[in-house]
């Protein structure tokens, strides 16, 4: 089953969400999901690190599953690998977390067919890939790569009214 790309409409609601887990995140400061981390709380996001390896990052106290976040997050962005993306698609949807991104640069990233089958059938919008970077104003190389992107028809696009987005 090939996975979808997600419209720009969901990634757009997605990121209108401010308070965000960010599953997998790195305990190396030098690491992409840590300057990632860095630039979404810039930006004014409340984002939660989820890593069962630590207890806090970046001086943010820092949770070992999505169910144990309190006050809940909004969304789930995970930068995990497509095994373990599996699993924590099932533990936001116990925490009744409706939107999720996995994230994707090169490779697979953290999306998994399975659990883009599992968001599907949960009811839960998912982006199926795409870096956030990408959307965030003022990125420099990441907006000249959504810039290529826009330029070669693969950006991702609005939904067409009547349709469901991903």
């Amino acid at each position: 089953m090939p996975v979808p790309t997600a419209s720009l409409d969901v990634i757009e609601d997605f990121l209108a969400q401010k308070r965000i887990a960010m599953v997998g995140i790195s305990r190396k400061p030098k690491n992409f999901s840590a300057s990632l981390f860095k630039e979404l709380c810039r930006w004014g996001y409340d984002v939660v690190p989820v890593n069962p390896q630590a207890s806090e990052i970046q001086g943010h106290r820092c949770y070992a599953r999505v169910q144990d976040i309190q006050p809940p997050v909004d969304a789930a962005l995970l930068m995990t690998s497509p095994a373990v993306t599996e699993a924590v698609v099932v533990d936001c949807a116990q925490a009744g977390i409706g939107r999720i991104w996995m994230y994707r640069a090169a490779g697979d990233g953290a999306v998994s067919p399975k659990a883009v089958e599992f968001c599907r059938k949960h009811g839960i919008q998912f982006v199926p890939g795409e870096c956030p970077f990408m959307f965030l104003p003022g990125n420099g190389f990441h907006g000249i790569h959504g810039l290529i992107r826009k330029i070669t028809g693969r950006f991702p696009k609005r939904d067409k009214p009547g349709n469901m987005a991903a």
